[in-house]
């Protein structure tokens, strides 16, 4: 694309717009021609831009309206003529509350709290890592790293303690330190074996809720300068987006403690129980009414996805799980993101109609949800948080009519944007709100994701050290299938997961193959 000639942003909207872009899409010199998703925008940055837009200039502006609009200077006209029309709009902010009343839990946690006490002792929910690090470990720095994170942080030190089985928060001690088991394999001749098991018996030891901490970890000393860090979360603490601030935060900690510095990070102004809080208070009255409402309808009579499987559903679901790699070149990436810009759609949005329409022809139906994790930090104040953000927006794709491929990336397009307009309601709640018939075999309201990685997780960064993953990952899946996509450097890539109690290797290859060559037909 020739880019538009650079003209400098013009009056207060235009201005204030342009700060936000450049902040968000890492662009230096924004102009009034220039294009949100041209600049690399998409829909993540799209809700993060709107959540600082309303801050700054008192707006609550649709997302519809910035892919209507994604040129700097039509999109601030929108603006204006919003602001001129309605005037600044008071938008709360997310407050402190006081540590001396009961804490509540947020919708998230509140759910997660209930299916742990279905299922004691499960481990469905845990969020491992395992880290290779390579060199010489200041052990010390990163002990102390660990613990600063851990008081840092009041969701890491959450536990949850019901009186007559309703749930509150309460916090532990920030001095109680992040448990940390360490062991010596150096001597052992057979260290990997050890380390195996190591890993599967970290695996398996489930949490205790009330008595916490919701985080541990294990320090593996192989040689003397190779260690293997295993660290377990349980999801009601945390969540992808939370790693990536975990990762990053660890690596300034260990940088400023290994040279003597004291702890370089600002302090939060907020914590996840304020974030709770503001939810249960914001999320009420008619703006609860809204959402819920627009889900109701939105998933009025969906009937279950039903994929051809090579066995019978088990009558109890299995979350037993294998993968495939799943690479869209870089050749066929570039046609997909022009494809994309010419019909105002997100990568996204664009390989999503392209899965729906495979899964429609694997199904022989025509109306079909598919689910898509939000990180849901719409909020600026959250965006540095450690907690359990993340939502699942349950997207109704109609492939009905033998639409075209504009015709389906306009459908796509639409569910999606409305999806996000009312992601604030979580998925616990529209469950409970759309009442779906419930079964033990499957899950409700959907049976396979699409996730889009943002590249939100970062990695550790260690002077001194080289840091790799270790360890198999630990495979699981919560639905029959997980497409896992994200952009990676000049290819799209990630995995296809799928449930081994229902499909054989073979098949889900084939499902890959499917699906590259509808994306090839498309562009």
């Amino acid at each position: 694309y020739a880019l538009a000639a650079y003209q400098s942003p013009q009056g207060a909207v235009e201005t204030a717009l342009a700060q936000i872009w450049a902040e968000l899409l890492g662009v230096e010199r924004i102009g009034r021609n220039d294009h949100f998703f041209e600049l690399g925008g998409h829909s993540l940055l799209a809700v993060q831009m709107s959540s600082r837009l309303s801050q700054a200039v008192g707006v609550e502006l649709p997302l519809s309206a910035l892919f209507a609009r994604p040129v700097l200077a039509d999109l601030a006209a929108s603006i204006v003529e919003l602001l001129s029309s309605s005037g600044p709009q008071e938008l709360p902010s997310i407050a402190a509350v006081s540590r001396h009343e009961p804490l509540v839990l947020s919708f998230a946690q509140q759910r997660l709290w209930f299916l742990a006490q279905l299922n004691e002792g499960s481990t469905n929910y845990h969020i491992p890592l395992a880290l290779r690090l390579r060199g010489m470990l200041d052990r010390s720095a990163w002990r102390r790293s660990l613990d600063h994170l851990f008081a840092r942080h009041e969701a890491l030190r959450s536990v949850f303690v019901a009186t007559q089985g309703k749930p509150r928060v309460e916090i532990l001690s920030p001095d109680a330190g992040l448990p940390i088991v360490e062991h010596d394999l150096r001597e052992r001749s057979d260290a990997e074996a050890a380390f195996l098991d190591l890993c599967h018996e970290e695996g398996r030891t489930p949490f205790d809720l009330a008595r916490g901490p919701l985080i541990r970890g294990r320090l593996v000393r192989m040689s003397d300068e190779e260690h293997v860090f295993l660290l377990t979360q349980h999801h009601i603490v945390s969540d992808g987006w939370s790693m990536g601030v975990l990762l990053r935060e660890l690596s300034q900690l260990y940088r400023a403690f290994q040279a003597g510095q004291d702890d370089p990070l600002p302090p939060l102004a907020i914590q996840y129980p304020d974030y709770a809080a503001w939810q249960r208070q914001w999320l009420s009255g008619e703006r609860l009414q809204k959402q819920a409402q627009y889900w109701r309808s939105a998933l009025a009579g969906t009937a279950r996805l039903v994929l051809p499987t090579d066995r019978a559903r088990p009558a109890q679901q299995s979350f037993a799980a294998a993968t495939v790699p799943i690479t869209v070149d870089a050749d066929l990436t570039r046609e997909l993101k022009r494809l994309s810009l010419q019909h105002g759609t997100t990568l996204f949005m664009t390989v999503l109609a392209a899965w729906a329409a495979v899964l429609s022809r694997l199904s022989g139906q025509d109306d079909l949800v598919i689910g898509v994790p939000s990180a849901n930090r719409g909020h600026r104040e959250i965006e540095e948080l450690i907690g359990f953000f993340v939502n699942t927006l349950a997207l109704r794709l109609d492939l009905s009519g033998e639409p075209r491929v504009s015709e389906l990336l306009e459908r796509t397009r639409r569910t999606v944007l409305a999806a996000q307009e009312h992601q604030d309601l979580p998925f616990e709640q529209v469950v409970e709100i759309v009442q779906p018939p419930r079964a033990l075999d499957h899950t409700p309201l959907l049976q396979v994701m699409l996730a889009w990685e943002n590249n939100a997780v970062g990695s550790l960064d260690l002077p001194g050290l080289c840091v790799e993953p270790a360890g198999e990952e630990i495979d699981q899946v919560k639905f029959d299938l997980e497409l896992n996509l994200g952009e990676h450097g000049e290819e799209i890539a990630g995995t296809l997961g799928y449930a081994t109690a229902l499909f054989d290797q073979a098949t889900i290859e084939r499902q890959r193959g499917y699906l590259l060559a509808l994306l090839r037909a498309m562009a």
